[in-house]
């Protein structure tokens, strides 16, 4: 697996490279924003070990020029900082960092929340049907393939990532059940969750922006106030 560190402190990036690469992984490092992004469109990594506080763009500007843009992988990104505010990790998690950690951390809680974000899939539950249908989608488990009805006459395919394509088959395998963010944690990360709950509404901001005709008026995935999200169609 590909690893991408991208720090601006050496001693911090060299301890980082140090312990993953004894855990077998193959790891690139970045002092800085504008060489993280050259790095990440020429190798396509796995998992991005992204500073926040960096040099010229910062963390937060990486993260959010990653995610906007269509690559071959959509990395999971592991956001550090040296501060703790709530508020630091909610705007981390809204410009798409999957988890969050906080300097400073142990290398053995580092390569913990690593594997763990590896291993997010959905769990199925032993679902016996491998297509779930609706009037306006169609996922196909097998082929891992998601495709919208625009009309009697045309579809489209949608390009969504392992973890919306997860998100979307959980709702469609459940339509008009109501799930809560710990639901949804536990559904599609299970015992591998590290991190904010919030992070859910940060893949459904994402999703809803790739299945709605209006994200911010949305009329499939909706917001039940007070308890969580559920999917009508």
């Amino acid at each position: 697996m590909e690893v991408l560190i991208v720090e601006d402190e050496p001693e911090i990036a060299k301890l980082i490279r140090q312990t993953l690469e004894k855990e077998n992984f193959s790891c690139s490092t970045a002092a800085n924003g504008l060489k993280a992004l050259k790095i990440f469109q020429q190798q396509q990594p796995d998992v991005i070990i992204l500073d926040l506080m960096l040099p010229g763009l910062d963390g937060l500007e990486v993260c959010t020029r990653i995610r906007q843009q269509a690559y071959t992988k959509d990395p999971y990104i592991l956001m550090l900082t040296a501060r703790g505010e709530e508020i630091d990790r909610v705007i981390g998690l809204s410009t798409g960092a999957d988890d969050y950690l906080v300097k400073p951390f142990s290398p053995r809680e580092l390569v913990a929340r690593v594997r763990a974000l590896l291993r997010r899939s959905l769990r199925h539950g032993g679902q016996n049907s491998q297509v779930y249908q609706t009037k306006h989608f169609t996922l196909d488990l097998d082929q891992h393939t998601a495709t919208r009805q625009l009309d009697s006459k045309s579809s489209e395919t949608l390009d969504l990532t392992t973890l919306e394509f997860n998100l979307l088959a959980t709702f469609l395998s459940y339509p008009n059940r109501v799930w809560s963010r710990t639901q949804l944690i536990d559904k599609l990360w299970g015992n591998d969750f590290f991190g904010d709950e919030r992070v859910v509404d940060t893949h459904i901001r994402r999703l809803r922006k790739k299945i709605e005709p209006d994200a911010a008026n949305p009329t499939f995935i909706k917001t039940v106030v007070g308890v969580g999200y559920k999917f009508e169609d």
